[in-house]
C-alpha cells in the first residue's frame, strides 16, 4: 500500500471528528466545543448515549447526514488501518525505509545483478566472507525469501541507470552481472562503466562473441560458465589431484591452507624488500606463487631475489591467520 494511502486513512477519521464537532458547535449556540466533540464521538461510534441538549431540526438533519456518511466512512477507515497492521504492511514500509537508509550508507560494497542460480552462489560467497553487497533482480518472487547476512535485496531492472544509482554504483567497489541474457549483461556493463569508471566489473557471457563485446563495453573480467565447467570436468579426469588441491586452497571454509591475493600499498613495510628479505616464507610460512606488477605483468614462481614494489599484487599460499598478518603488513605503515 502506498504511503499516501496510509495518510488518507488517518486523515479520514480526523476530518470526520473535526467536521462533526464544528457542525454541532455552529448549528446550536448551546453547545460548547466539548459538547460538540462528545456528540460527534457518540454518533460516529454508534454508541447512542443521551444527547447533551435536545436536537433542533437542523441538528437532527446534520446528525442524519453524519450517521449515513460519516459512520460508514469512519468504520471503513478504521477497518483498513487494522487490516494494514495485521497484514504487516506497516512493517514492510518500515523495512523499505530501513533498506533505503542502509543503501545510503553503503560504500566500497559489491553489486550483484541477477539473483538466479549463479547470482545466488555469488551472494552466498560474499555473505560467507562478511562482505557488504546489494543484489538486484526485477523478479520480486526470487527476492522474497532473501535472508543472507551483509546483503540487501533490491527489486528493479539493473539495466536502468536509476536502479544502479539507487544501489550505490558510484560508491561501489565491484559489480558482478550474471543476468539471464548476454544482452542484459552487456547493457548493465556499459551503464555501470559510464556511471563509475573505476568500478571493477565481472560479467557473465554465454558465448565467445559476447565475451569480446563485454570486454569492449568495460568489463574487467568475463566469465563463461560452460567453458569453465567443461575445463574443470576435463581436469577432474586428467588431473584429479591437482583439482583436489585447488579446491582445498580456494575453499572459504578451509583454514589450514588458502590461496589469497594481497596488494602492496605505498609505505608498506614489505615495499622495496626482496622475497627472501621479507621473511614471508621463513617467518610466516607463506609461499608466494606469483607476483602481478602494477602494469599487469604476471611473474609465476618468482625467484627469492624478486623485489616487492608498491602496486604489486602477491598471490600467496598459506594458513588463513598467516595470510591476514601479511595483509596487515601490505598496508601503509602506521
Amino acid at each position: 500500500m502506498p504511503p499516501r494511502r496510509y495518510l488518507i486513512l488517518i486523515l479520514i477519521p480526523t476530518a470526520l471528528m473535526i467536521g462533526g464537532t464544528a457542525g454541532y458547535y455552529l448549528l446550536d449556540d448551546r453547545y460548547t466545543l466539548l459538547d460538540a466533540l462528545y456528540m460527534t464521538v457518540v454518533t460516529l461510534t454508534t454508541v447512542g448515549y443521551e444527547e447533551v441538549h435536545p436536537l433542533t431540526p437542523s441538528g437532527r438533519i446534520f446528525t442524519i447526514v453524519l450517521l449515513l456518511v460519516g459512520v460508514l466512512t469512519f468504520f471503513y477507515a478504521v477497518t483498513e488501518l487494522v487490516r494494514v497492521v495485521i497484514n504487516g504492511e506497516v512493517q514492510q514500509v518500515l523495512g523499505r525505509r530501513r533498506m533505503e537508509r542502509s543503501l545510503a550508507k553503503l560504500k566500497d560494497h559489491m553489486i550483484i545483478c541477477g539473483y538466479g542460480r549463479m547470482g545466488r552462489h555469488v551472494c552466498q560467497e560474499f555473505s560467507r566472507r562478511g562482505l557488504p553487497f546489494v543484489v538486484i533482480d526485477r523478479r520480486a518472487e526470487l527476492l522474497h525469501d532473501f535472508d543472507l547476512a551483509h546483503g540487501i535485496a533490491l527489486e528493479g531492472d539493473a539495466t536502468s541507470d536509476a536502479v544502479l544509482r539507487h544501489a550505490g554504483v558510484e560508491r561501489a567497489r565491484a559489480l558482478v552481472t550474471v543476468a539471464a541474457s548476454d544482452a542484459d549483461n552487456l547493457f548493465i556493463t556499459l551503464s555501470a562503466r559510464l556511471l563509475n569508471d573505476k568500478l571493477f566489473i565481472v560479467a557473465r557471457a554465454e558465448g565467445e562473441l559476447a565475451e569480446e563485446k563485454l570486454r569492449r563495453a568495460g568489463a574487467n573480467r568475463v566469465v563463461t560458465p560452460y567453458a569453465i565447467g567443461g575445463a574443470k570436468v576435463a581436469m577432474a579426469v586428467l588431473r584429479p589431484t591437482v583439482v583436489d588441491f585447488i579446491e582445498l586452497a580456494t575453499g572459504a571454509e578451509q583454514l589450514d591452507l588458502q590461496i589469497e591475493e594481497t596488494r602492496i600499498h605505498s609505505g608498506s613495510k614489505l615495499a622495496g624488500l626482496t622475497l627472501h628479505a621479507s621473511g614471508l616464507r621463513q617467518e610466516y610460512g607463506i609461499i608466494v606463487v606469483a607476483i602481478k606488477d602494477a602494469q599487469g605483468h604476471l611473474i609465476a614462481n618468482p625467484p627469492h631475489d624478486a623485489v616487492i614494489r608498491p602496486g604489486d599484487t602477491l598471490i600467496a599460499l598459506g594458513a588463513r591467520q598467516s595470510l591476514d598478518r601479511v595483509e596487515a603488513l601490505a598496508r601503509r605503515a602506521a
